[in-house]
């Protein structure tokens, strides 16, 4: 996800989108604890995407 697309997001949207790949990367971490993931490239790909969020939710917090 590239962060210009989460600076258009309002602030709601953006932690509803923080809450969804929190539950993706819980997922994603059951998977491979399973030896079910396909691909394990997807984990810190989902815990960047996190902290683009968290960034540009800080960013939005200071006037």
């Amino acid at each position: 996800m590239r962060p210009a697309e989460l600076r258009n997001m309002t602030n709601e949207e953006l932690e509803y989108k923080d809450l969804q790949l929190r539950e993706e990367l819980f997922n994603l971490k059951v998977r491979k604890a399973l030896g079910q993931l396909e691909n394990p490239l997807k984990i810190p790909a989902t815990r960047k995407d996190i902290a683009r969020i968290k960034t540009i939710l800080r960013e939005n917090e200071t006037p």
